[in-house]
């Protein structure tokens, strides 16, 4: 009997005989020849079951068949907590990346790079004012502002110092113009009266405000540190100018007058409005077109004599005629009138010689009499 594989696979099914499938292989193996034995690995091989074969070998990385250990931690390097070293790759390297900062060392905060000064503080020196910097302020609002100085004294070409009282919070710039102008303008004034000047009379100068304290008002230049008010300029000899001084001499006025619209954008001051009666308003505001307000009315002096008192009369007026007034001149009577007036008078007693009320019996007329204290 001669039965190949192919032809008992398609003969007989293998389902519902695994119960003697034992059998059945051995009778297949039996006569089987050679060449279809060798074609099948296994027994099994025959019903579509294949036998497990071996697993492939897994092949390392390395050629040589090495696993890579890590390098040895050296000994000043800090100790890594247990839960960095389980989250950390094995085979990397202990150095941080460039990216990232080491886990063990914790990144310095970089320092703020340093400001640089401005061409007017490099230009204000201590042999021009005595202002050193100040912070930057920011306020409400736009208040405040960059590159401010405390403008304490105001040094003059001889080398004396002019005292500013109190010291303005102002902007370099600003600062810059008011030692120029004292230095340029105010000293030679001083010389013309016979002095030098000491101090300046700082009115107001930083002020978180709007214009003319007014709530809601828009900001000031005050508020910028653009501004300083002044009031009066000290002289060494003690004499003081006012500003807004009527009694000061017109010319000396009218001189400063000339002085600060020349430097200022703006200047405020009597007959401006009556906020800047009794001092005089400086800024550097800026504008379009470089418009410039110069509101400063120089009154007169005031009168030596009171105003409400009479003038002098003069040599050569002619003098006064005094009026004198005419007197009261009695009216005239009908002639048989006045007689008749004239004999009633007659009849009627004097006020002593009047009766009593009582009688007719008269009082003995008594001497008055001085009662002493």
């Amino acid at each position: 009997m001669s039965l190949s594989l192919p032809a008992f696979r398609r003969k007989w099914s293998c389902r519902g005989y695994m119960s003697v499938g034992a059998a059945m292989v051995t009778v297949v193996l039996g006569f089987a020849d050679g060449a279809e034995a060798r074609k099948y690995g296994s027994p099994l091989d025959i019903f579509g079951i294949a036998a497990p074969g071996p697993r492939a070998t897994v092949h390392s990385a390395n050629v040589s068949g090495k696993i890579p250990l890590p390098r040895p931690r050296p000994e000043e390097a800090p100790k890594a907590s247990a839960k960095a070293s389980d989250e950390a790759p094995s085979g990397t390297d202990d150095k941080p990346s460039a990216d990232k900062p080491g886990t063990t060392k914790p990144a310095e905060a970089a320092p703020p790079p340093e400001k640089q000064a401005s061409a007017c503080r490099l230009a204000l020196t201590e042999e021009i004012a005595i202002a050193p910097s100040i912070p930057d302020i920011r306020g409400p609002g736009a208040c405040g502002g960059e590159d401010l100085v405390r403008l304490e004294a105001i040094v003059l070409p001889d080398k004396r110092k002019v005292a500013v009282k109190p010291a303005a919070i102002l902007r370099c710039t600003m600062a810059s113009a008011i030692a120029d102008w004292v230095r340029k303008d105010v000293v030679p004034l001083a010389a013309s009266l016979g002095s030098t000047i000491s101090d300046l009379d700082n009115f107001d100068s930083f002020e978180c405000r709007g214009r003319n304290r007014v709530v809601g008002a828009m900001l000031s230049e005050h508020g910028k540190a653009n501004a300083i008010d002044v009031r009066a300029i000290k002289l060494a000899n003690g004499q003081s100018i006012g500003l807004t001084d009527r009694t000061m001499p017109r010319e000396v006025r009218e001189r400063v007058l000339h002085s600060v619209c020349s430097r200022f954008s703006t200047v405020l001051g009597p007959g401006s409005d009556w906020y800047h009666e009794d001092h005089i308003h400086l800024d550097l505001a800026q504008r379009r077109n470089d418009y410039r307000i110069c509101q400063w009315n120089v009154w007169d002096p005031l009168p030596q004599v009171a105003p409400f008192l009479p003038a002098e009369r003069p040599e050569e007026a002619p003098p006064r005629e005094v009026a004198a007034k005419p007197e009261a001149k009695p009216e005239a009577k009908p002639e048989a009138k006045q007689g008749v007036d004239d004999e009633a008078a007659e009849k009627s007693p004097a006020p002593a010689d009047k009766p009593a009320a009582d009688g007719n019996k008269t009082q003995p007329h008594k001497p008055a009499t001085k009662k002493r204290r």
